[in-house]
């Protein structure tokens, strides 16, 4: 992840704004999603294309890095898997919810495979059981999930495409 880029390209973002915007003074994080490469890219492409409007993550693992959760209003960079900048999404809820709470519309809002609850649920216990190794934790149905929506607030003009405001 090269610093100078992510800076360059918030600020190319901010210069779409008016000045009085709150993002303006808004802090922001970069960072890729998923927990490999491929997963990166293939969830970044989702986000660009409009199809991938939610996400979550173990609410374990942010107790174990000692991290703020997000709040609505936040700024994300996504970055593809190589570290470079794609786009940048503005998270505009946040809920606590069980594994097995999830429903089907935030499996849609996720954006992946079939886009079903069935589909979601499978995918999402391979990842958990994966990642939270590294946490010293276990996969449960009854885990608690850091669910968030969010929207696509800018992306670079490419082919024509005007910026997402």
């Amino acid at each position: 992840m090269n610093q100078e880029i992510i800076e360059a390209f918030w600020r190319a973002y901010l210069a779409t704004l008016p000045a009085d915007a709150p993002a303006q003074n808004a802090a922001f994080v970069a960072e890729s999603f998923g927990d490999h490469p491929d997963l990166a890219d293939e969830l970044a492409a989702l986000v660009l294309a409009g199809v991938k409007t939610a996400t979550c993550s173990a609410l374990w693992e942010w107790e174990a890095e000692g991290a703020s959760l997000p709040q609505a209003g936040l700024h994300t960079i996504v970055l593809d898997a190589q570290g470079a900048p794609l786009c940048i999404i503005e998270t505009t809820a946040v809920f606590i919810c069980s594994y097995d709470q999830v429903d089907a519309p935030f499996a849609w809002e996720e954006g992946e495979g079939d886009r079903s609850l069935a589909h979601w649920r499978e995918a999402h216990a391979r990842f958990f059981t994966r990642t939270l190794r590294a946490i010293g934790r276990t996969f449960t149905p009854d885990m608690p999930l850091v669910c968030e929506r969010f929207r696509l607030v800018y992306r670079p003009v490419s082919a024509g495409d005007p910026h997402i405001r």
